[in-house]
């Protein structure tokens, strides 16, 4: 009885430990897990400005999902999103709910590279309640991170307010830049018509490495700032009234930051004469 007695007691033991140790082993499995959810590495999440937005606030959005952000405010009149990847390329749909069947400004955005160039744009969402809806229309191989912040929301200078063109309907303008600025200020507005536009970063003859296709069905109440990133040299903004001539608007591109330190580099196309006479 006593052998007997000191198995059972054994045995019982045993499945205790058992029994205690199994649940903490899920639980740190799952932890982990989640962990590796909220950290997303390999996207780095930041602003125009430069400053890292906060880990949790950004969403991965796969390949052919949907991600939307709610403002039920009416005090929240505008909101940024910044979509980033860890170096693939970004195409996506972006648009602005407001009511039943409402979509007053909706855009289509594609990048080259999300790492280097961001995409960053500020969007107005006045008389909440209000939705932003994010879809990444890209292959289920190309995630990208999102995240649409209302506090701390970039605004245009003063020179961008004061240096606006008009663009006629159908017609277009360039803007090129010096390798020293690293990102371009752009401002889009119209008299309350509708704005319908394309901005287009060029680095090289019809070499696209960011495309933005814009609809807004009121240019007054609604205007579209957002900020391009341009690293490296020939960099070349082109902006575009996709609507009849009936529809002008006025543009303003500006640069937002510039790198002094940045040395003009020989661009392949550019004005190099190999053998030629310095003072030709």
């Amino acid at each position: 009885m006593t052998r007997l007695t000191m198995m059972l007691a054994g045995a019982g033991v045993a499945s205790g430990l058992m029994v205690g140790t199994a649940p903490a082993a899920r639980t740190s499995a799952v932890q982990m897990q989640v962990a590796g959810v909220a950290a997303a590495p390999g996207l780095d999440m930041r602003g125009s400005t430069g400053n890292p937005l906060a880990a949790d606030s950004s969403i991965l959005v796969q390949g052919g999902s949907l991600r939307t952000w709610s403002y039920r405010s009416p005090s929240v009149e505008q909101v940024q999103v910044v979509l980033s990847t860890e170096g693939r390329p970004l195409d996506a749909d972006i648009e602005l709910w407001q009511g039943p069947d409402n979509t007053p400004c909706k855009m289509r955005v594609y990048v080259e590279n999300g790492q280097l160039r961001p995409f960053s744009a500020v969007v107005e969402t006045p008389r909440g309640p209000n939705t932003i809806a994010i879809r990444n229309i890209g292959q289920i191989e190309f995630p990208f991170a999102a995240n649409v912040v209302a506090e701390d929301v970039d605004a245009p200078s003063a020179e961008c307010l004061d240096t606006r063109m008009t663009i006629q309907g159908g017609a277009l303008r360039t803007y090129p830049f010096d390798p020293t600025v690293d990102s371009v200020q752009v401002l889009l507005k119209t008299d309350g018509r509708p704005l319908n536009a394309r901005i287009e970063l060029l680095q090289g003859p019809n070499n696209n490495k960011q495309v933005i296709e814009l609809y807004t069905e009121d240019g007054l109440d609604r205007p579209f700032f957002c900020i391009l990133e341009t690293p490296g040299s020939g960099n070349v903004v082109r902006v575009v009234n996709t609507a009849p001539v009936e529809f002008p608007m006025t543009a303003s591109v500006v640069p937002n930051s510039i790198n002094e330190q940045m040395g003009y580099e020989a661009v392949l196309g550019g004005d190099v004469v190999l053998g030629g006479d310095a003072g030709w």
